[in-house]
């Protein structure tokens, strides 16, 4: 039986075509697999499958998903992150990460769900330190994956000399919407995206300046579990809600009807931005 594999040309392009015509033949493709997304079982066989090239600095490590989940593509992610996710996946911690030429999809048990996710530290390009709160908005009576970012600081524009607080200005700059009250979802900002890989959040990727591969707006220093609903709810939207705050705004809420409360003053202060960014991977 044919199999139903899909290799995008910028997988090919990576591969090569050696490898993408043995993947496309099942010589090197497995007959079952968990897909990297929802963590289901696929099959190429029975269902169309998409390569997922997770591209480090010195490796790389071949993934498959459901068509339906995620479309064929190149991720770039850290070394280190993509030797954490082969640990994951092989469950040896000394595991290295594996080149494409020995590809392995991404088959691992689904990552143990967190109750709530709140304030993960990470740096930014710029060293501003930020904090990163993952859980549920209820928008419209439907439930939507949300992030919400809040730096510790007041984020200064590139080159500026006062003490002024840029980072609503510079995310509207990237269009991002100031949003008075939580009442609709935002619209997708295409070019933006939110990295999600063997069930863990990796990072917030925003287009690349100078062409080419997106590259890392937001990055975490280790990735960040979220629960089972949340990943159900990003599966199912196929994005995830991504509020933006100054400092002070939010806080370290222990909830998410607390988290809910904080989003709804900020918005009402005037003091949020929204958008809603595509999923790169899960």
């Amino acid at each position: 039986m044919p199999r139903m594999l899909d290799v995008s040309n910028e997988v090919r392009a990576e591969i090569g075509d050696e490898e993408a015509d043995r993947l496309l033949a099942g010589d090197s493709a497995p007959g079952g697999y968990d897909c990297t997304s929802c963590r289901t079982p696929g099959d190429p066989e029975q269902e169309r499958t998409s390569t997922v090239l997770f591209v480090g600095d010195e490796t790389a490590v071949l993934a498959f998903a459901h068509s339906t989940c995620l479309p064929s593509q190149v991720v770039q992610v850290t070394e280190e992150q993509l030797r954490g996710a082969v640990r994951s996946i092989s469950g040896d911690a000394a595991a290295p990460a594996a080149p494409v030429q020995n590809a392995q999809a991404a088959q691992t048990a689904p990552a143990q769900a967190a109750p709530y996710q709140a304030a993960a530290p990470y740096v930014v390009p710029e060293q501003a330190v930020l904090g990163v709160t993952s859980g549920l908005v209820l928008i419209a009576g439907e439930l939507h994956p949300a992030l919400v970012v809040e730096p510790t600081s007041p984020v200064a524009r590139p080159g500026a000399l006062g003490s002024g607080d840029d980072f609503l200005p510079l995310l509207i700059e990237q269009g991002f919407m100031p949003v008075t009250e939580l009442s609709t979802a935002p619209s997708v900002l295409h070019g933006w995206s939110v990295l999600l890989a063997v069930g863990q959040l990796h990072a917030v990727l925003q287009p690349n300046p100078n062409g080419g591969q997106p590259v890392a707006w937001w990055q975490a220093h280790q990735p960040l579990q979220v629960t089972e609903g949340w990943r159900a709810a990003a599966n199912k939207h196929q994005q995830v809600l991504l509020f933006a705050a100054p400092v002070g705004s939010i806080g370290r809420q222990p909830r998410e009807d607390l988290l809910r409360d904080a989003l709804d003053r900020a918005a009402a202060n005037g003091r949020l931005v929204t958008a809603a960014l595509p999923l790169a991977g899960l």
